[in-house]
């Protein structure tokens, strides 16, 4: 459960600091339906960039924002079906784009649903406190984005290999970047960084850590659990099925959304996936990989493993070879060879390198289930290759020009030559020894309890009991909003 004891102090100077910034928050129910927002703030957001440092732009927490820079509106939910000539498979499938969230990815939202119900009940107090965001990459972006947006001070933690443009608008937004030593998969590093800067600095820090931060999973849960439900009422014909999802963890907050569909979908799948060369969940976690925001040699506190069905794992070769053939030019002009679409190729940046990889899984799925085309694997395309530019560039300055043979070598092996291997579909058994990988991070290192790491095992209304909070944040929010009184 999500602590929603309220601190009055600290709420009073909270309401106080909002007033003066004029900072309206909105709801869960407002970021799952924008036709509830305000009119007020929607007309405020018809002269605002999608990233701009203002906080109406909370407003755009959402699946639904019109796909635009500047000045946009909402509409239905932001998704793409990709196309049997990509997938090699004759199953739908079908991938919900964040691009179109500000900072470029959906984790903005994940720490929305972090920061928001502490701001709110008073425990995190924005005159004191600093948020502290560890995280591998768009999680610190989306909080430092958030907590400029609300008015908090932050410091955002990240492996020292990450991107280069994840830095640089960091130094913009952050009031303070710390690099920690590694890669995607050196979260360890995170860890350690957090409990230092808690010795030096006490309780004027608050740590957010997405990985044990049920806000997180809370947010995917809702809201991307209900843009996935709308899309299915759009794309399902009388003749098709919803079969399941598959999603890359990294905090594995975004699994939360596999919960929700499961209970509209009781048969449906839940599959989770990490990078072969960090094999956590399938061989128990070793190694580096480059597939940036996943794969972190531990099982976050926060995954519902109980309720995971498979586990899929990604050669990172085969999304970093997919980067240069969804954006070289040579690339593009074999795909349209072969039957692409122009359409979607022009789309093709919308793919970050772990959306290339969800891709992946669901091709693997599919093949693995032998499904057909009257079956419908859902997916997350996180971020696009805004992020990931200079990525592109150092494969070119290491490997040369990308050739027309580069693109049809890597179209026939990665995508038209995906396989089954390094997969698991998981028994009991393999649950319950998933599970049990929390206990070395979060029991030993991280100070959660045996009592409680049992009790998300053996608890049936463990999760369902959390997911029952979300009407109480949001009366919690619109009574912080009344309080700021700049809702008309």
């Amino acid at each position: 459960m999500i602590d929603l004891s309220v601190n009055k102090e600290q709420l009073e100077r909270t309401v106080e600091r909002a007033r003066g910034r004029n900072i309206i928050i909105p709801t869960f129910a407002e970021m799952k339906n924008p036709e509830l927002v305000p009119e007020q703030v929607k007309e405020d957001l018809r002269g605002l960039g999608l990233w701009d440092i203002t906080s109406r732009n909370l407003f755009r927490i959402t699946w639904k924002n019109e796909p635009v820079a500047n000045g946009g509106g909402y509409g239905g939910v932001n998704y793409i079906e990709i196309p049997h000539e990509i997938t090699g498979v004759k199953a739908r499938i079908i991938a919900l784009v964040g691009k179109w969230f500000p900072t470029g990815s959906h984790k903005v939202g994940a720490t929305f649903g972090c920061l928001a119900p502490r701001l709110v009940t008073g425990q995190f107090d924005p005159t004191y406190h600093s948020a502290v965001w560890p995280s591998t990459g768009n999680y610190c972006r989306g909080g430092a984005y958030d907590s400029t947006l609300l008015s908090c001070k932050s410091i955002a933690i990240l492996p020292e290999g990450m991107s280069r443009e994840r830095f640089e608008w960091l130094a913009k937004v952050a009031g303070e970047v710390i690099a920690t030593p590694g890669c995607e998969s050196n979260v360890k590093e995170i860890f350690d960084k957090c409990h230092e800067l808690t010795r030096e600095r006490g309780d004027e820090i608050f740590i957010f850590n997405q990985f044990d931060e049920f806000g997180n999973y809370l947010f995917h849960y809702d809201v991307t659990g209900h843009a996935m439900e709308e899309v299915l009422q759009k794309e399902l014909g009388p003749e098709d099925r919803y079969f399941g999802l598959t999603l890359t963890t990294g905090s594995a907050g975004t699994l939360g959304c596999g919960d929700y569909m499961k209970q509209l979908f009781p048969t449906s799948k839940i599959a989770a996936g990490e990078a072969l060369q960090c094999p956590t969940m399938l061989l128990n976690g070793y190694g580096g990989h480059r597939i940036e925001g996943i794969g972190d040699k531990h099982v976050p506190w926060i995954h519902d493993v109980r309720n995971t069905d498979m586990i899929i794992a990604v050669d990172d070769e085969a999304s970093m070879s997919l980067v240069r053939l969804f954006n070289e030019p040579a690339g593009h002009e074999y795909l349209l060879e072969q039957g692409v679409s122009q359409e979607f190729v022009d789309n093709l940046e919308l793919l970050g390198v772990s959306s290339i990889a969800n891709v992946l899984m669901a091709i693997k799925m599919a093949k693995w289930y032998e499904l057909d085309e009257h079956d419908v694997v859902l997916t997350v395309w996180t971020d696009s290759m805004e992020l990931y530019q200079s990525r592109l560039r150092e494969m070119h300055e290491a490997h040369g020009h990308y050739s027309e043979s580069e693109a049809a070598a890597d179209y026939s092996r990665y995508l038209l030559g995906q396989t089954t291997d390094n997969m698991l579909e998981l028994s009991y058994p393999d649950r319950r020894r998933v599970h049990n990988l929390k206990y070395y991070t979060w029991v030993e290192q991280q100070g959660k309890t045996y009592e409680e790491i049992m009790r998300q095992w053996y608890d049936k209304d463990y999760w369902p009991n959390m997911q029952q909070q979300l009407p109480e944040i949001d009366n919690l929010i619109k009574e912080f909003n009344e309080r700021v009184g700049l809702v008309k």
